[in-house]
């Protein structure tokens, strides 16, 4: 894949904000690292113009800090160059209002010399996307995340505990339960009203599966990077209004051993030059460009795999009869399957993506579903026979159209390293740093003894 810089913000962009906005003091400057991880700095206002015209320094290091914000040290971009600086640079459309008196602004990390830092994960998305659209296909992506509302305070080594809304803890399912909309109601509305103040596609609201648990849907653009932007300043808008509001909003994978997990389901549809959706076809008669779509995901979908699920504890998510898929499979609007061609009106024809997790890195599982994408159309790769009815089953059967996934964060990481498809379109330098943060991460967490280890072992080995 060709080097491909994201686009950069004009100063003209952020004079007109302030103009617009002269109550706001504060910036929170936004760096996305391979972690997935929103960091970076808070400025005052008359700050602003300077990191316009010529960026502002962050240590390189923290394009590779693991998801606590420690620093990796086998990635050799920490003592290696003295934790040099690079320049966050500011992406276009995404300044806007987050809280009375604040703003937010999403930024890229280039180099000093000016080119856009090869790792950097916008730059990941934006090289993928530049391959689609040099083969004349446009992508047009949406993103569904859910999350859980929950106390802010936990009791040392105890669970979170749903938050309480409308006087009362949730404690049932209350799918789709309209009461748990009213009881979260003034904590919806203030979400909406800094999503519209932000200028962010939000839209419908729903009681999901779990107690506590919501799902809000992001409206689909024909811009792949700014959805994902779209994702990161939701997320901070989401947490935000919810400690405003005495909650702790957590998109972790799987908060609730005996509940559904959160996911982050991505849409993907792909228009030719002309704006037609190459997917446009018959309900139950996916044509050719459909099919070699699901075919490339499925063939990639095991290197991949640590992208969409990045942390231990993302694998908890991956249970039979837990809406969260368990095998590399298909199949026409069934949500037992990884890619399920949705229904509706033809010409709106597309698949939803459900394997990744809310904890996911949206630049990084956004660039491996396009790249997915792309190695199905480019090869006309066939994706096999659907599966009909229950998924879950097809797997237990070891169904051949229902391949299995790897079965742990350790499994997926040496998969992404053995991967022959991703490289070509993230670079190998990409792959090798994020392969090293996950395997620092994995050395840090197994170095913990839980309290399992004492219940199981301490009396019994």
């Amino acid at each position: 894949m060709p080097a491909i810089s994201p686009p950069v913000a004009t100063p003209a962009e952020a004079a007109a904000f302030l103009a617009a906005h002269p109550d706001v003091r504060f910036i929170d400057i936004i760096f996305t690292g391979l972690s997935g991880t929103a960091r970076g700095k808070r400025i005052r206002a008359h700050e602003l113009a300077a990191l316009y015209y010529g960026g502002r320094p962050l240590p390189v290091s923290i394009l590779v800090a693991d998801v606590t914000g420690q620093d990796c040290f086998d990635t050799g971009l920490v003592w290696e160059n003295g934790d040099s600086d690079r320049f966050a640079r500011p992406a276009p459309g995404t300044l806007v209002p987050t809280a009375p008196g604040r703003a937010a602004v999403i930024t890229s990390l280039f180099e000093a010399h000016g080119t856009v830092c090869e790792i950097d994960c916008r730059a990941v998305l934006a090289r993928v996307v530049a391959g689609l659209v040099a083969a004349g296909y446009m992508p047009v992506v949406a993103c569904e995340l859910e999350f859980y509302l929950v106390d802010r305070e936990r009791a040392d080594g105890q669970p979170p505990r749903p938050a309480r809304m409308g006087g009362a803890r949730p404690s049932t399912h209350g799918t789709y339960g309209l009461e748990e909309l009213d009881d979260a109601g003034p904590f919806l509305a203030d979400l909406w009203a800094a999503a519209d103040a932000a200028g962010l596609p939000l839209e419908t609201a729903i009681s999901e599966y779990a107690p506590g648990q919501m799902e809000l849907t992001l409206k689909h653009r024909a811009d792949p990077l700014r959805v994902a932007d779209d994702v990161v300043l939701y997320k901070r808008l989401v947490k935000q209004v919810a400690r405003r509001h005495g909650m702790l909003a957590t998109f972790m994978a799987k908060p609730f051993a005996e509940a559904a997990g959160n996911g982050l389901h991505l849409h993907v549809s792909i228009n030719d030059a002309a704006g037609a959706n190459i997917f446009a076809s018959p309900h139950g008669a996916p044509n050719a460009p459909l099919l070699h779509a699901i075919g490339g995901l499925k063939a990639a979908l095991a290197e991949s795999f640590a992208i969409f699920a990045p942390n231990a504890n993302s694998y908890r998510r991956f249970r039979s009869g837990s809406f969260a898929p368990v095998a590399a499979c298909w199949g026409m609007d069934n949500r037992t399957t990884s890619f399920r061609i949705t229904a509706g009106a033809d010409a709106g024809r597309h698949i939803e993506h459900r394997i990744a997790g809310a904890d996911a890195n949206p630049y990084l599982a956004l660039a491996a579903l396009l790249a997915g994408v792309h190695h199905g159309l480019a090869g006309r790769i066939d994706p096999g026979p659907p599966v009909v009815g229950d998924g879950y089953a097809a797997a237990a059967a070891a169904d051949p159209a229902a391949a299995a996934l790897p079965g742990d964060w350790f499994a997926a990481v040496r998969a992404l390293e053995a991967g022959q498809i991703l490289p070509a379109y993230f670079g190998t330098a990409t792959i090798a740093m994020f392969a090293s943060v996950k395997r620092t991460e994995q050395e840090r967490y197994m170095a913990v003894i839980p309290p399992l280890d004492h219940d199981w072992y301490l009396a019994n080995a």
